[in-house]
């Protein structure tokens, strides 16, 4: 019989067990296959949006909270700056600053970010072009990630309207005038641009700037027409005989070619100005690119601003680093528990076969009877061992891609990243031979006591 097969059904008669040795082997290798999977999709995801930033400006406040709002778009920002304060930075011709792009943060549109920025932010950090259409351009003109058209179903031409805040809660919606409208979709980048909703900044002060006067007009408008009926009252009351319906009409005439002038000039000016013509206005934060990351100055630009200024300053490499660490304690810990579990699984291996010699030996010298070497039977308890190691191991495969699976879901429901949950590495090959070697030392001594089977012993004594 083949020796596989005859593996296999020796195995097979003690089902109980070997079900508890292959979910022991399972549960430990599953575990350690989803923290690799985990971490690797984590850190690719964390090294693809660097895009090679240097260094972030924004508001004071926790820096680990503003890199990852401002870089990775899956925090809160620690609040607004003016730009008259980052006015400096905005300079092309500043000695250490090679690149600096602002960023506009705090509406959404069904939990997909809105950023208003410039042109930079696609072509210089990302360096990603536009599959259908073009760049933003005019007032509420967006352009989308390839996530983004995907998931929230737009194309172009398509318009919407913004939510404050990043939660898709359908109560704080900008409903004002036609809302944004949709010019072009970026190629997919599988970094957080496939997420981003992209327009200029004077739209994202344009939303706020129309909700806080329509907020307002109700007020104004009472009060003049408190003002108006109490003229009124007082003028009838005044001069009965006054004929009221020209002077009427006249007023009417002209607020209505004031508000379609007004109508032209904000639907023809074109976005021409640069922020800095903004310094009363606010940005989120501001990203910056050193022209030379080892001259001594750019090292010590971060603290000449946080002890300097009301500004803070981060370096998102620095902090993704300390979060690094935060990450590995619990990391390492699942790691080590992973590894005791498949320790565990590999002595209820050696306890399996140690134990099943004891009703195989009978079978054992039928076999050397037979014609069986000593080293087909040590090699037939090794072929055991590794039997289970590989059942366990494609056991921990499947836990693995199926629990990642389901996890993706929610990591992308949550922050928008998304992880995929049946992709394989290469570190599950080094996996593989990490569970043959712990099979193959599981069985060495049970097979070293096949191997020294007395013939003549065991059949009189059976």
């Amino acid at each position: 019989m083949n020796p596989l097969t005859l593996s296999w059904k020796n195995q097979k008669d003690r089902p109980l067990q070997m079900l508890l040795t292959l979910l022991l082997f399972g549960l430990g290798v599953g575990l350690i296959a989803l923290l690799i999977s985990l971490n690797t999709q984590l850190d690719e995801k964390f090294k693809n949006n660097l895009a090679g930033i240097d260094l972030v400006i924004g508001a004071k406040g926790s820096p680990l909270q503003m890199i990852l709002s401002s870089m990775y778009h899956i925090d809160a920002p620690t609040g607004n700056i003016s730009i008259k304060e980052v006015k400096p930075f905005l300079n092309p011709k500043h000695p250490l600053v090679k690149l600096a792009v602002p960023l506009s943060l705090g509406d959404s549109y069904k939990s997909f970010r809105i950023i208003g920025t410039t042109h930079e932010y696609v072509d210089s950090i990302f360096r990603e072009s536009v599959a259908t259409g073009k760049l933003w351009e005019g007032l509420y003109e967006v352009t989308i990630g390839a996530t983004v058209a995907s998931k929230a179903n737009l194309k172009i031409g398509d318009q919407f309207h913004s939510s404050h805040g990043f939660a898709d809660d359908g109560i704080n919606t900008h409903d004002h005038g036609d809302g944004f409208k949709v010019v072009g979709i970026l190629n997919k980048s599988n970094t957080v641009l496939d997420q981003l909703i992209l327009t200029n900044t004077q739209s994202v002060w344009a939303v706020h700037d129309h909700e806080a006067e329509e907020k307002k007009a109700p007020a104004e408008a009472s009060e003049e027409d408190h003002d108006h009926d109490h003229d009124h009252a007082h003028d009838h009351e005044d001069h009965s005989d006054h004929d009221h319906s020209g002077h009427d009409h006249g007023d009417h005439e002209g607020h209505d070619h004031d508000a379609h002038d007004h109508a032209d000039h904000q639907a023809a000016a074109p976005i021409v100005k640069p922020l800095t013509d903004y310094p009363d206005k606010d940005i989120t934060t501001l990203l910056v690119r050193y022209r030379n990351k080892k001259d001594w100055r750019a090292l010590n630009m971060p603290r000449s601003i946080n002890e300097n200024t009301d500004l803070q300053a981060a370096s998102p490499a620095i902090e993704m680093n300390r979060l690094y660490s935060m990450m590995g304690v619990g990391t390492d810990a699942l790691r080590n528990l992973a590894l005791i579990i498949v320790i565990v699984s590999g002595l209820s291996i050696f306890i399996s076969l140690f134990s099943s010699l004891k009703d195989r030996k009978y079978e054992l010298a039928l076999m050397r009877v037979m014609g069986a070497s000593r080293s087909y039977l040590f090699f037939l308890i090794i072929l055991e061992g590794l039997l289970f190691a590989i059942l366990g191991y494609l056991l921990g495969l499947f836990l693995c891609h199926s629990g990642m699976s389901l996890l993706s879901g929610y990591l992308e429901e949550a922050y928008q990243y998304e992880f995929s949950g049946w992709r394989f590495f290469k570190e599950e090959l080094w996996l593989l031979g990490g569970s043959l070697v712990i099979g193959f030392v599981a069985a060495l001594i049970p097979a070293f006591q096949a191997y020294q089977t007395d013939i003549s012993e065991t059949l009189t004594t059976y």
